[in-house]
């Protein structure tokens, strides 16, 4: 609805411009043709008798005039028109190119600074900020400008102010002085020592409510306008999709933290000798994958499926889990565990194949070298290792140095060798 509105209202004001150019240009064209007409030799002169006569330097000067200044304002005209269009596509272009990535950002703070800069961008504002509804507050999550330090964070109630009053109408607003608006509240501007004086805020709305605002302050050039205000809320009503997305995803990651730690303390809870081993595994795990550069998305996957890789063992006879034919399951059964689990199932796969080995006489698929996932590869470095070293392994314990060495021993065999070399360089001094 607004991108409509606001593709009108850029083409409406463009119509008016060009409409008032061909009627200037239509005028002087017709004073033009009255003048010749005025001293033809034509049956039409006699109707222009009453006009004084004039010297033909006279009537030169008087068309070079009216030629002159219908160039200089036709010119004018189609550079402000010029200008507009050269404005609207510039925006245009920020607000698509952001509605294109805010759709793809799943964490809200980050999310929440693109939508900030953006409107602070398209509309040449000084300073701005997004406030959420927390129960009967709005809370400051997204503060730019000067004087913004100490405000994010802070709440206001949701009844008062200028935002206030846009939650309640749920509609946006313009204020072109500040201090004699009489909805404005000027706590905030006694609590910072900035000035407001121009003010645009729009309200964040979704198909079921409205989550908050968009506050814009001190348009840099001029006050803010009917454009401002539809492209502004074009872009909140894009923003507040968004952000209703990040804050589903983060319910959904606190949901698998939480579900996480449950899992990981039932297995330490059951199997004694793997107590910690989690944990561990998923430190030694992040050692490699910070060293080898990797992206923060897979380093996510790569933690949880390290923390859940020994999850099969819930699922079989705890007094049998050591037994080579027992054990060997683990894998397979953990895999089918996660797989269903929408939020795991991105992560099964590595936990499938954390025992496969580079060489592969590996299980439970005896994949081999690079076919083996990079995850599964790692995992099966962190956990060889803290095997080896903790005290409460059921192998035989060793110290860091040795377990290295254990490590670059079979590199190329049972773990991949980039990888162990990696680990070996970067361990030290990381335990």
């Amino acid at each position: 609805m607004h991108g409509s509105g606001l593709k009108g209202s850029a083409t409406v004001e463009v119509r008016n411009k060009l409409r008032l150019l061909n009627i200037l240009v239509s005028f002087i064209l017709f004073l033009l043709l009255f003048i010749i007409v005025r001293y033809l030799e034509s049956p039409l002169k006699n109707f222009l008798r009453f006009l004084p006569d004039l010297s033909m330097i006279v009537i030169m000067l008087i068309v070079f005039v009216l030629a002159g200044v219908g160039f200089y304002i036709s010119r004018l005209l189609s550079g402000q028109v010029i200008r507009r269009i050269e404005d609207y596509s510039e925006r245009l272009d920020s607000l698509l190119n952001l509605t294109k990535d805010i759709r793809e950002e799943l964490y809200g703070d980050i999310l929440l600074e693109k939508i900030m800069d953006c409107s602070l961008d398209i509309t040449r504002s000084d300073a701005g900020s997004i406030l959420l509804i927390d129960d009967d507050n709005l809370v400051f999550k997204v503060v730019k400008g000067p004087k913004a330090e100490g405000l994010t964070g802070k709440s206001v109630s949701k009844e008062i102010g200028v935002s206030g009053w846009v939650l309640k109408n749920n509609q946006p607003v313009t204020i072109s002085d500040a201090t004699k608006d009489e909805r404005f509240n000027p706590h905030i501007d006694e609590l910072t020592g900035y000035r407001t004086n121009t003010m645009l805020c729009v309200p964040l709305k979704t198909k079921t409510a409205t989550i908050g605002v968009i506050e814009v302050l001190n348009k840099k050039h001029g006050r803010y306008d009917e454009r401002d205000i539809e492209i502004i809320s074009h872009l909140a009503d894009q923003a507040a999709i968004s952000i209703e997305r990040a804050q589903f995803y983060e319910d959904q990651r606190n949901y698998e933290i939480h579900l996480t730690d449950i899992l990981l303390d039932t297995i330490d809870r059951f199997i004694p000798e793997k107590q910690g081993h989690s944990r561990r595994v998923a430190k030694y795990a992040n050692v490699i994958a910070k060293a080898i550069g990797m992206s923060d998305k897979r380093k996510r996957r790569l933690y949880f499926a390290s923390l859940l890789h020994d999850i099969g063992f819930l699922r079989l006879p705890v007094e049998k889990s050591f037994q080579k034919e027992v054990y060997t399951m683990h894998p397979e059964v953990g895999y089918e565990m996660l797989k269903p689990i929408t939020f795991y199932k991105d992560i099964a796969q590595y936990v499938l194949h954390h025992h496969e080995r580079y060489d592969g006489f590996g299980y439970p698929t005896k994949l081999k070298g690079d076919n083996i996932p990079l995850e599964s590869r790692i995992i099966a470095i962190a956990e060889a290792f803290d095997s080896m070293v903790n005290e409460a392994s059921y192998r035989i314990t060793v110290d860091t140095d040795a377990g290295v060495e254990e490590i670059l021993r079979y590199k190329g065999a049972q773990f991949d060798p980039e990888l162990a070399d990696v680990f070996a360089e970067n361990i030290k001094g990381s335990e």
